[in-house]
């Protein structure tokens, strides 16, 4: 939410009143005096002063989601249930939406919110937000796999993807299983990374997203409000930033 916004739902004032006191330094967001009324802030994640004076108003809601196979990533959808749909109507508002893509196939974690703002920042390529990913594929890994993943996979079309991490936890003629952690999201990206190597991913899930990760305790469909160490964690993408770079699409 935009400072101005929230000062006037708390009744600070009029906007020019609210003009004033940021001009005059009388507003701080975690310790930093703030000169621009349009900053992206939350209180549920920030501490924000106003002369000296604690604002305490939730404004957004977080929800991680264990995203199931058959679900879009999508807020309405004419065909298919959408990640939105698995939110009870209590839990939702306007503005809902999930931060990132996953394919319809694919299971995990799934960042669901009404911080536009936060989801911006979290999608922008220079971030280098970090994804992990549990997949299964069809064929044998081997070091040389991992290695090219480390130097960065070229797709055919001759787009080189940044180095990734590739972890390979089992290794057989006909299935191996390993985690790997990348920093951004093309179209289909980890689909298509291990294509370049002579794999098929047969199961793909999500584990985390930046300092989160997937609460093991949440069933397939479930979901839960990012606890107050969570919230925390995402402080980092609530600084104050120029105009940024267009994001790129998420797996």
């Amino acid at each position: 939410m935009r400072l101005d916004k929230l000062l006037e739902l708390e009744k600070i004032g009029s906007k020019r009143k609210v003009k004033a006191l940021i001009r005059s330094k009388q507003v701080t967001v975690d310790g930093m005096v703030i000169m621009s009324e349009n900053q992206n802030v939350d209180p549920a994640v920030q501490d924000i002063y106003v002369e000296g004076k604690k604002i305490q108003r939730h404004s957004h809601v977080y929800y991680m989601l264990n995203k199931p196979q058959g679900v879009v990533t999508a807020v309405k959808d004419a065909q298919h249930q959408t990640v939105i749909d698995l939110i009870s109507l209590d839990d939702q508002r306007a503005g809902l939406y999930p931060v990132g893509r996953l394919d319809r196939d694919t299971e995990g974690f799934l960042l669901i919110t009404d911080n536009g703002q936060l989801g911006y920042q979290l999608l922008l390529p220079h971030k280098k937000v970090s994804k992990r990913y549990e997949v299964v594929v069809n064929e044998r890994l081997t070091t040389l796999d991992s290695q090219a993943f480390a130097e960065g996979i070229v797709f055919a079309d001759g787009k080189k993807c940044k180095p990734a991490k590739l972890q390979i936890l089992s290794s057989e003629k006909n299935e191996s299983h390993a985690h790997l952690d990348i920093t951004e999201g093309k179209f289909h990206q980890v689909k298509k990374m291990f294509l370049s190597v002579g794999k098929k991913v047969i199961y793909l899930k999500r584990l985390s997203m930046g300092p989160i990760q997937l609460d093991p305790a949440l069933g397939l469909g479930e979901y839960r409000s990012l606890n107050q160490e969570e919230l925390q964690a995402l402080r980092p993408y609530f600084t104050i930033h120029k105009k940024e770079k267009s994001v790129e699409h998420e797996i």
